[in-house]
């Protein structure tokens, strides 16, 4: 079993990336985890467009709390300016603030099998640590230490982890004793994620073949979801982090995760601002390329392998995101299932191409659309359009 650590209240924020609605809905969940006075209720102000209370103590966020935002994509603003539609459909992000969890809640304690369930269901989490030091702001543990933090939320995760595994087993174990070849072979499988977890190591990290995965598959393990460890710092650190986030990201480089250095009294500031040259400009003087909300977007879309592709046309021009790799009848189906039963092929134009020749007729005349088959792998920027029959 892993280290026993004290657990104080830890809230629970939790990101739908909604696709643009379709037939055959794509949807990606992200989950927002971190202890408290970590600046998560101020970094979810910030990014959505519903207000939690933001206080100066734990359990501020009880009631649940929605937000929408839109993904930002320079490239939806070039093609909208050149195709000049009717209406424009980003990707947008539902947030959801969800009341949070208290020590024991891997044994079911106070809200914990919700949070952990709410967990159980998003494709990857989002673990706010609190990378800045400020007398007028408590710590729950008394002392800023990103890494403490990092595996209190890691231990109660891998409990439950382990309870999860130890029921399958239970059960596999019968089986295997009766001499059933691939249920010894699952239960030794079983039995090296248990010893991983309970020295105190996350699923994600234990190697295993693609195969031998399978037997855990069902389980929907809490440890085993890509991360992205978002180290909230002061406005001062914003740029090149500060003794904490290098102490985190010296403890996570290992574990295949995302980190990004974000500011949540800057993105609060950005907020408020509503005129885009305004915050081009307010993020210069920081000398910031990116938003931290467009940073957390980034990162979630590498670590979940995620690309965009867009449609063009007078009436709309339309953002899609896809798993890289996807072949183009798999695209089509993201936005109607028809599209996918009756693929014919797809006419591709690259969002460098569309951009100098302005339109899809002007690309046609000088070679610059392709027509693709069942075959074709989408790449990110393609601009689609899709034949079917049905």
């Amino acid at each position: 079993m892993p280290v026993r650590r004290e657990l104080p209240n830890i809230n629970f924020y939790r990101i739908y990336l909604s696709f643009a609605p379709t037939f055959t809905e794509m949807s990606l969940q992200c989950g927002i985890v971190g202890l408290p006075n970590v600046g998560k209720s101020t970094l979810f102000n910030a990014l959505s467009s519903a207000k939690a209370e933001a206080a100066n103590y734990p359990f501020c966020t009880i009631d649940p709390n929605v937000g929408v935002v839109t993904v930002p994509d320079e490239r939806l603003d070039a093609l909208t300016e050149i195709v000049k539609p009717e209406r424009v459909v980003p990707t947008v992000i539902e947030i959801v603030d969800i009341a949070g969890l208290v020590k024991g809640a891997s044994k079911g304690e106070g809200l914990g099998n919700k949070f952990l369930a709410n967990i159980r269901e998003v494709d990857a989490i989002i673990h706010v640590i609190r990378c800045f030091d400020d007398p007028n702001i408590v710590h729950v543990s008394g002392g800023v230490d990103p890494i403490f933090d990092k595996e209190i939320i890691d231990y109660e995760l891998q409990l439950k982890d382990l309870e999860s595994i130890d029921k399958k087993i239970q059960k596999i174990e019968r089986v295997a004793k009766a001499g059933d070849a691939a249920a010894k072979k699952e239960l030794e499988v079983l039995q090296g994620f248990k010893a991983h977890l309970e020295s105190g190591k996350n699923a994600r990290n234990f190697s295993t073949s693609a195969e031998e995965r399978e037997a855990v598959a069902d389980l929907l393990l809490l440890t085993d979801k890509p991360v992205i460890y978002a180290a909230n710092v002061d406005e001062a650190s914003v740029n090149e982090g500060n003794e904490f986030s290098t102490r985190l990201w010296d403890n996570v480089k290992g574990e295949g995760a995302e980190m990004i250095i974000v500011s949540a009294s800057i993105e609060a500031q950005i907020a408020e601002l509503t005129d885009p040259d305004d915050k081009a400009l307010f993020l210069e003087e920081y000398g910031l390329q990116y938003s931290g909300l467009e940073k957390l977007i980034q990162s979630s879309y590498r670590i979940l392998n995620l690309i965009t592709y867009f449609t063009a046309g007078v009436k709309e021009v339309r953002a899609w995101t896809i798993q890289r790799g996807w072949k183009a009848p798999a695209a089509a189906g993201v936005i109607h299932s028809d599209f996918e039963k009756g693929f014919i092929r797809a006419e591709v134009i690259k969002y460098a191409d569309y951009v100098q020749y302005r339109t899809e007729n002007a690309c046609k005349e000088v070679g610059k659309l392709g027509v693709e088959g069942k075959e074709y792998v989408v790449q990110d920027g393609d601009i689609m359009h899709f034949r079917f029959n049905v």
